[in-house]
């Protein structure tokens, strides 16, 4: 019984810790009115825990009354949890240029047609003439996709963006971030809060691969997935279901649950539910290769190191041209191909 307590309090005390910067964070931003309801949520957590530590003993004997009071203690925080739940997203706020813009997908048959594909033209990271396109794809002429990972700091975590092949230089990158208003950084600890709706970048290459290997001074890698194009098809349109569906419903990032990597997983996980088992790797995104290597999901006819190593092209895209032949320069010497 002992161990469960324990076990409880802990869970409790970290569930308050939580609560309680939910409340700074994502509550009021006037600091007048935050400071007396974050003060009314420590007394009431604290002051429900004592009264019924001491008056469950009394009414209630040869129970465990400790854990009663953790319970009580933690109805504030139950509390502010579904006020945190409801906090709702928008899209009217004032974005940076990067994420203004929110992209739309019609399917015609075969073909897609999508609003809002950025293309901007990047001098440096700040520097950019902004460019939003429409383009048609063919889902007939779909060969596969492909997988980018984006280091920048611990090589533990990357930024993954799924990039679908149509065949003569032609690909459809999509970036899964932050909608970020003017003015706003990305936080890691914000990212746990409801600090950012999420956006999907619908994008040419040049723009969301080449703004990081040449701009950013990202370390990017570059692998083909051994995906069937009918399995790749129905994973984009699943893509695309959420994309269309955040322009009337927008939604919260979440560092933890719905993020670059963790959002991929699920859109696998609709079209093909073993192939997005649960992994670790899925949270330390930088190992995400590694995982892909052990269950065949990229080329194997390689030693994993060699084939990681071969697939960096931060290097060649910095001297790739920046006409439509980027996508081939990146890829010429990668590992696999798709059919």
């Amino acid at each position: 019984m002992r161990l469960v307590r324990t076990l409880v309090t802990m869970i409790a005390v970290v569930f308050s810790i939580w609560a309680a910067s939910a409340i700074w964070i994502d509550g009021p931003l006037s600091v007048w009115i935050l400071a007396p309801i974050l003060g009314g949520f420590l007394v009431t957590s604290v002051g429900l825990f004592l009264v019924v530590k001491r008056r469950i003993p009394s009414l209630i004997p040869n129970q465990p009354y400790s854990l009663f009071a953790i319970f009580a203690g933690g109805v504030p925080s139950l509390c502010v949890l579904v006020w945190w739940l409801n906090i709702p997203a928008s899209n009217d706020r004032d974005w940076i240029d990067e994420v203004e813009r929110p992209p739309r997908v019609e399917i015609i048959g075969d073909r897609l047609r999508i609003e809002n594909v950025r293309n901007f033209d990047y001098r440096t990271g700040e520097d950019y003439t902004p460019r939003w396109e429409t383009r048609e794809y063919d889902l007939s002429q779909l060969r596969g996709v492909d997988l980018f990972l984006s280091t920048w700091g611990s090589p533990l975590i990357a930024h993954t963006i799924a990039s679908w092949d149509f065949g003569d230089d032609q690909h459809l990158a999509i970036s899964i971030e932050t909608r970020k208003e003017i003015g706003e950084e990305y936080s890691a600890v914000l990212g746990f809060f409801r600090q950012y709706e999420l956006y999907y970048v619908v994008a040419d290459e040049r723009d969301v691969v080449r703004v990081r290997t040449n701009f950013r001074g990202e370390d990017v890698r570059l692998y083909h997935l051994e995906t069937k194009p009918a399995v790749a098809r129905e994973i984009l349109l699943d893509y695309i279901k959420e994309i269309n569906q955040l322009t009337l419903e927008p939604t919260w990032y979440n560092a933890l649950t719905h993020n670059c990597t963790t959002n991929i997983r699920h859109h696998v996980q609709h079209v093909a539910p073993s192939g997005g088992l649960m992994d670790w790797r899925v949270l330390v995104n930088g190992r995400l290769d590694e995982l892909g290597y052990e269950r065949g999901n990229v080329d194997t006819s390689l030693p994993f190191e060699t084939l990681r190593e071969t697939s960096r092209i931060s290097e060649r895209a910095k001297i790739a041209p920046t006409d439509s032949s980027f996508t081939a320069w990146i890829r010429e010497g990668l590992p696999g191909e798709h059919d």
